[in-house]
């Protein structure tokens, strides 16, 4: 059975989750508190040399790291993964962009305003100006479709939404970006999971 070493607080951890419930794959859920430093220990460094979650072990033993590389490798061969190849070479592009560009802004800002309790004054004021950049990025890509690529659901969607959707805990207003509240509330529903908002 697959085992899923994830901090329940980390939106890279469940878009795992997303994944292998979507798919129905039955999977053990360990948690590792980053808050708790518990990802530096000697056992968890011994699975993840880079002492991040999420870390996957498959059912043959092997270990595997960064929530976009599990999803990919998880849902092979699945509806999520479209069949084109220009298509999945475009959901391949939002992946590394929800990484590069996204996850760096929306994550981070969330983590020191909500789980370290920052002030705006505290922390670094572009983040905030790089945030919007982004979510415009989205509602402009989303005015003209109801998922990133390929007309339906793919890994894309479900890498993006994990950040967006608790963007609010990060001091930006979905509402302000209508393209892109619609979407996370059919992705939420797509996906059976408790809208945020």
């Amino acid at each position: 059975m697959l085992t899923i070493y994830g901090d329940s607080i980390s939106g890279n951890c469940h878009k795992v989750r997303f994944v292998a419930d979507r798919l129905g794959i039955p999977y053990r859920w360990i948690e590792i508190s980053v808050l708790k430093a518990e990802t530096r220990t000697a056992d968890f460094l011994a699975m993840n040399p880079a002492g991040q979650v999420p870390t996957v072990r498959l059912a043959d033993g092997r270990f595997l790291s960064q929530s976009n590389a599990i999803m990919l490798h998880l849902a092979e061969g699945s509806a999520l993964v479209p069949a084109d190849a220009y298509q999945r070479a475009l959901m391949n592009q939002w992946l590394f962009w929800e990484q590069y560009s996204h996850e760096t802004v929306i994550a981070v800002r969330r983590f020191h305003k909500h789980y370290l309790g920052k002030s705006d004054d505290e922390m670094d004021p572009a983040l905030l100006e790089k945030g919007a950049r982004v979510l415009g990025v989205m509602d402009g890509h989303l005015a003209a479709r109801d998922y990133f690529t390929g007309g339906a659901l793919s890994l894309a969607d479900i890498a993006l939404v994990a950040y967006t959707r608790l963007a609010h805990e990060g001091g930006f207003r979905l509402a302000d970006y209508p393209h892109v509240a619609a979407w996370v509330a059919r992705v939420e529903k797509y996906l059976g999971i408790a809208a945020t908002r």
